[in-house]
C-alpha cells in the first residue's frame, strides 16, 4: 500500500470518527445484494393509514412565520398598553418572545434623563452594557460621552437643556455581540417605538445603521442615511427631527470617520438651537 493510499485510508476514518461511526460491525464486508431475501412467515400488511401523519412541508412553512408574526403581535399590544415607562419597562422584562433574552444577564433599557429633549437611539447591549443594565458603558460609551460633552450634553445632568436620553432598539445583547438579526428587530421595534412616544423627545438621535434603519424604515446604508434631517412619524402623532450617525463603536474601528460624526453633532447643535433647546 502506497504513502497516498494510506492517507487518504486515515483521513476517510477521521470522517467516519467525526461523523460518529466508531463501531465495526463485522470483521470483514458482507454484500447484502447478492444475499438471499428472508422468508417472511406472514405476509406484511400495508396499514390502510398511517397511524400518525406529520405536518406538510407547507404547514411547517406556514407555522415559521406565524410564530414570529405572534411575537411581534404581543409585542406591540405590550408596548400599546404601557402607559408610563416604568410600564414599559416590565412589559419588555416580563416579554419572553425573544430567545436572545435567554443568554443576556440583564434588560438594558435606559440611561439618563427623560425629560431630556434629545434622545439618542443605538443598536443593542454589548458585554459590558449587559453586566451593568445600561447603554453604552463600555469603550464605545465612553467616546459616546465625549463626543456629546463636545456640544454640552451629559447623560448626568439634571438640567433637561444639557441633558440626554439614550436607549436601544434592542433590550437584550445578542450572544458574542452579534449584530441583532431582522427578525429580533421587528419584534423589539414596537417596545423602542412606544419608548419614544412616551419620552417625546424633540430631537432623535439615531445612532448606527441598524437603529436608523429600523425607525426610518429605509434600507440605505448609514452613510447614506446621516446626509441630512428626516422626519421620524410616531403613531400617535409627533413628528421628531431625526438625524442619524455612525455608531462610536464603528468610529473606533474607522476613526477617519470620526470628522463625519462632528459634522452630525454640530448639525444636532444647530437643530437645539432653531428649537429654543439651548440653555
Amino acid at each position: 500500500m502506497s504513502s497516498l493510499q494510506t492517507t487518504a485510508l486515515k483521513e476517510a476514518l477521521r470522517f467516519y470518527l467525526e461523523c460518529g461511526v466508531d463501531e465495526v460491525l463485522d470483521n470483514t464486508a458482507a454484500d447484502r445484494f447478492a444475499m438471499p431475501a428472508p422468508v417472511s412467515a406472514v405476509p406484511p400488511v400495508k396499514p390502510s393509514a398511517p397511524l400518525f401523519s406529520g405536518p406538510s412541508s407547507s404547514a411547517r412553512s406556514a407555522d415559521m412565520p406565524l410564530g414570529k408574526s405572534e411575537a411581534q403581535g404581543q409585542s406591540a399590544s405590550l408596548a400599546a398598553a404601557a402607559k408610563t415607562l416604568d410600564e414599559l419597562r416590565s412589559a419588555i422584562a416580563g416579554f419572553e418572545g425573544l430567545s436572545i433574552k435567554k443568554t443576556a444577564t440583564n434588560m438594558v433599557f435606559c440611561d439618563g434623563n427623560a425629560n431630556a429633549p434629545v434622545m439618542l437611539v443605538g443598536e443593542a447591549p454589548g458585554a459590558d452594557e449587559d453586566r451593568q443594565g445600561k447603554p453604552f458603558v463600555g469603550v464605545s460609551g465612553q467616546l459616546l460621552d465625549k463626543i456629546l460633552g463636545c456640544i454640552g450634553l451629559d447623560r448626568q445632568q439634571d438640567d433637561p437643556l444639557k441633558a440626554i436620553y439614550i436607549s436601544n432598539i434592542i433590550n437584550w445583547r445578542p450572544p458574542g455581540n452579534r449584530t441583532p438579526n431582522p427578525a429580533e428587530i421587528v419584534v423589539s421595534l414596537p417596545f423602542i417605538q412606544r419608548h419614544i412616544e412616551l419620552v417625546k423627545p424633540k430631537i432623535l438621535i439615531l445612532c448606527g445603521g441598524v437603529s436608523a434603519k429600523a425607525l426610518l424604515g429605509r434600507d440605505e446604508s448609514i452613510s447614506k442615511l446621516r446626509k441630512g434631517w428626516h422626519d421620524y412619524k410616531t403613531t400617535d402623532g409627533q413628528v421628531i427631527p431625526a438625524i442619524a450617525t455612525y455608531h462610536p463603536a464603528y468610529l473606533l474601528r474607522t476613526p477617519t470617520q470620526k470628522r463625519a460624526v462632528w459634522a452630525d453633532m454640530l448639525s444636532v447643535q444647530e437643530k437645539r438651537q432653531d428649537l429654543n433647546l439651548l440653555s
